[in-house]
This record gives structure tokens, C-alpha cells and sequence, in this order.
């Protein structure tokens, strides 16, 4: 039975789509659900009730218990390119309650993640474990400390039920805000399997729900896949200058919106190099850090394809034009990422040269085996005795070339300096802090360094409180950082 709230308005317009985009589903019944962490910055940013949030009516309503009015709980139904092979998928082990609207009139979905069993979980329990999910919690909230677009978390609650995988968990569900959950994978699953119509409607909802215009310009899902690129080419530009590795760029993992989502095997890289793989199922690095831009435009093409009987009635017209709208990722791309390296080297205009001084420091640096994030750090704050590779003949020669490059801004050091603490973070979520943070909330109940460093995720352009303990270098280890997906 649906229970009325005045103070938690729900509505779910993806159900006004045809129903093969979807299964109604009711989340599996939590009977002890304790609350691990809510995020009260989040629920405040976006206008929600907080008094509610954290009644015990309002964690009934977070784990899926108490359906409010106006809530219809669905799984969505996608498809996607795993690791290069297509498949049949769908929210497994996730149900969307419904939509809201912010204080600020934007409209974001709410979904629990470990909801339980639904049409499409292929076998699985659909249940998800307190690890992975306090996880997803930490590095979806760095990622917005670090201004990338991301979907956010609400709040990690434990279920009291224990999950089996290679040994007995801690089941717990995560309740996720993004803009939609709408993915290239969404748009594969209607060219697959659904008509020409049925596509179409998924576009122009898709179209009305984010990309609101008076008049195109042009063919409205000429201009659909134009946003998309744009917006794909500007949030995997922003991964690679803060050294984020997705680690599952699966076509079914990247969103129209173009907000991070599913936090599964990610991780940062601290000593620089492009063939870093974090993944345990990524054998052949087809999801490296060096790889990533170019499996965007791979997974941007599975999404033009899909947009084709769209696009124009004559199929070879549509191919043209999908192909010419694919061409300008490259440079968006080139763009958004040399734009954000020059800030980063705290320089404000654009030289020809520009780019060949970029890619000589990532050389050295590569060479060096010198930390990414520590670099750009050190080098904001000219502390050039930090580290090994400030040391070398080579890094040398660039500096001078680098500071050749600066003074001829007509622009104040003290300016440069701003420019670059802006764009270079003090702090990211290391991965052995993570890992560490995690297990000792898990094994111990201790959630002090995860507290930590969340607080400190919050603002990690922040040099006037520099954390020596969460920005310190990890200790070489003699075995591979792995991360797993966590299903």
C-alpha cells in the first residue's frame, strides 16, 4: 500500500514510456535496516525533507520498505557492449523509485541499488554488499569534490542480511540521485528490440528531459547525438586530468546526461602511466587510463548507430551524418583536455606550442615513474625538492621552458597561482586509504577514516588545509592494485 507524503513529492514519467523500457518491480523487504551514512549535504543541496529522510518512516522509505504515493518502483530494461560483446541487460539489483524535483527545479531520479531480484537479474540475487557500496558512497562524492560530473549517493544502509559471494557479507543497498538513468545501452536496447517508434519516443523523452529547446536548429536527434558527444568528450576529459580510471566503460555504463555512474572497479592512478588497469576482468587493459578517450567515441558510435532510422529515412544519408557528427569528438576532446592541462600549468591563453610542452611533462613524468596527482601538486606549490623526477636533467630543460612560457602572460604570479590550485587537487581517494577506510568500517565498525576523508573530499582545491595524511604517496607493493566489481 502506497503511503501519502506532502513533503516527498514523487512521480515517475518513464512509465509514460511503453512498458518494454521497463518492469514493475517491488524492492525485496529489508526487515532491520540500519542507516551507515547519509549524505545531509546532498538532501540539503537538492531541497528534501530531512525531518522525513531520517524518521523511520523516511529509512523505510530509503530501502524500498514504504512506497509513497506517486512512487512507482521499476527496473529499466537496457542493453549494451560488455568488454566489445552485446548483450541483453537491465537493472539487476536496482530499482528506480521515482523522480523529484530540486529546490532549483532540475529533476533527478532516485533508485535504490541492492534492491533484490528482478526480470532481468540473470540468475543473481540482486542483493549488493556493505563494501562495494560504501565504496561507490566515497568515490561518487570525491568525483564531485573534483567538479566531474557524477550521480551522487544518499545514503549506504545496512539490510542485516548476509550476502554470499566468495565468502559471507554485510548486505547492504545504496540509494543513488542522478539526472536520469537513462544510457547509450537504453538506446541499444530500442534499436534491438523495440520498433522505429519506440525509439523515437525513447528520444524525445530523452530529449525533453535533457536537452530542453524551443526550436532545433536542425533534426532534433541530430542534435540529441551532437549533446551527447559534447557532453562525453567534456566529463572523459575531465577523468583523465585528475587520473581517473573507470574501469568498466561498458556502453551500458556511460549515460546520456553525461554524469559518471557505477562505481564498480574504478580507481585513481598514482604513479603515471597510460597502460594503468586497475579492473580484475579488464585482462587485456581495453579499459586503461590511455584507453579511455578512445572508447568513448567507440561507445559514441554504438549510440549513433542506434540513432540511424532517426537520423534519416535513406540509410546511407544517416550514416553520413552520424559519421560527421562522430568527427567532431577528436577535437571537442583534444580541446576540453588541453584547455584543462594549461590550467593546470597555470596558463590562461592558447600557444602553438602549448601541447607539445603538456606532452613532454607527462613523458617525463612517465619515465620517472613519478606520482600524477603529487606533481601537479608540488609544481603548485614550487615545493621542487619533493620528488625524484624534479631532480633530472630532463625535467630541468622543461621547467625553463615551462617558466619561459608563463612570463610571457601578461598575468600576475599570484594569479597563476590561483589559476592552478584551482585545477590541481591536493587530495583524491587513494586507493589504499579507500581500501583501508573500508576495511576497517567493515571488519571493525570503525568508520573514523572514512569520515575522514570524506570530510576532506569536500574540498580538495583547498590549499589553505593541505591533509598531509590523506595526500601522502603510497608504498611501492609488490602486488598489482586490483579493484573488482563488487556484483
Amino acid at each position: 500500500m502506497k503511503e501519502n507524503n506532502i513533503n516527498f513529492n514523487l512521480e515517475n514519467t518513464y512509465c509514460n514510456l511503453s512498458n518494454i523500457f521497463y518492469s514493475r518491480e517491488l524492492p525485496s523487504k529489508i526487515e532491520n535496516p540500519t542507516v551507515i551514512k547519509f549524505n545531509k549535504e546532498l538532501a540539503e543541496i537538492l531541497g528534501l525533507d530531512l525531518e522525513f529522510l531520517e524518521s523511520n518512516k523516511g529509512i523505510e522509505f530509503l530501502v524500498g520498505n514504504n512506497i509513497l504515493e506517486g512512487t512507482t518502483p521499476i527496473a529499466q530494461a537496457y542493453a549494451g557492449h560488455q568488454f566489445g560483446h552485446f548483450t541483453m541487460l537491465g537493472d539487476g539489483r536496482a530499482i528506480l523509485l521515482g523522480e523529484f524535483i530540486s529546490k532549483d527545479g532540475q529533476k533527478f531520479d532516485i533508485q535504490i541499488k541492492g534492491a533484490g531480484r528482478t526480470r532481468y537479474s540473470r540468475g543473481g540475487d540482486g542483493k549488493a554488499a556493505l563494501g562495494p557500496m560504501l565504496r561507490e558512497y566515497i568515490i561518487s562524492e570525491g568525483m564531485y569534490g573534483l567538479k566531474i560530473p557524477t550521480t551522487r549517493s544518499l545514503a549506504v544502509i545496512s539490510t542485516g542480511e548476509d550476502i554470499i559471494r566468495e565468502e559471507i557479507l554485510e548486505g547492504a543497498v545504496l540509494d543513488r540521485i542522478a539526472k536520469s538513468h537513462i544510457r547509450v545501452g537504453t538506446f541499444q536496447f530500442a534499436r534491438n528490440f523495440g520498433s522505429v517508434e519506440e525509439l523515437r519516443e525513447l528520444a524525445d523523452y530523452t530529449l525533453n528531459r535533457h536537452f530542453k529547446k524551443d526550436k532545433y536548429e536542425e533534426n532534433p536527434y541530430l542534435y540529441l547525438l551532437k549533446e551527447v558527444i559534447k557532453n562525453q568528450a567534456k566529463l572523459i576529459s575531465k577523468w583523465q586530468l585528475v587520473g581517473f580510471i573507470h574501469g568498466v566503460m561498458n556502453t551500458d555504463n556511460m549515460t546520456i546526461s553525461g554524469e559518471t555512474i557505477d562505481y564498480g572497479p574504478c580507481a585513481f592512478m598514482d604513479t603515471y602511466d597510460i597502460n594503468t588497469v586497475f579492473s580484475s576482468i579488464d585482462v587485456n587493459g581495453r579499459y586503461s587510463y590511455g584507453n579511455q578517450p578512445k572508447i568513448g567515441v567507440w561507445n559514441l558510435t554504438r549510440f549513433a548507430e542506434s540513432l540511424l532510422p532517426l537520423l534519416d529515412d535513406d540509410v546511407d544519408k544517416a550514416i553520413k551524418i552520424a559519421e560527421d557528427a562522430l568527427a567532431s569528438y577528436s577535437v571537442l576532446y583534444n580541446e576540453y583536455y588541453f584547455d584543462g592541462m594549461r590550467a593546470k600549468l597555470g596558463l590562461f591563453d592558447k600557444e602553438e606550442g602549448d601541447e607539445k610542452l603538456v606532452l613532454s611533462l607527462l613523458t617525463i613524468m612517465n619515465n620517472f615513474k613519478a606520482d600524477y596527482t603529487n606533481t601537479f601538486l608540488n609544481l603548485t606549490l614550487d615545493k621542487l625538492d619533493e620528488m625524484k623526477v624534479f631532480n633530472s636533467d630532463e625535467f630541468k630543460e622543461w621547467y625553463n621552458l615551462w617558466q619561459k612560457r608563463i612570463t610571457k602572460q601578461n598575468v600576475s604570479r599570484e594569479k597563476i597561482k590561483g589559476l592552478m590550485e584551482s585545477n590541481n587537487p591536493t587530495v583524491i581517494p587513494r586507493n589504499y586509504i579507500v581500501e583501508k577506510g573500508i576495511k576497517a568500517a567493515v571488519n571493525n565498525n570503525d568508520y573514523s577514516i572514512i569520515n575522514r576523508l570524506l570530510e576532506v573530499l569536500k574540498n580538495p582545491y583547498d590549499y589553505s588545509n593541505i591533509s598531509e595524511e590523506f595526500s601522502k604517496i603510497p608504498e611501492v607493493s609488490s602486488c598489482p592494485y586490483k579493484t573488482y566489481c563488487g556484483t
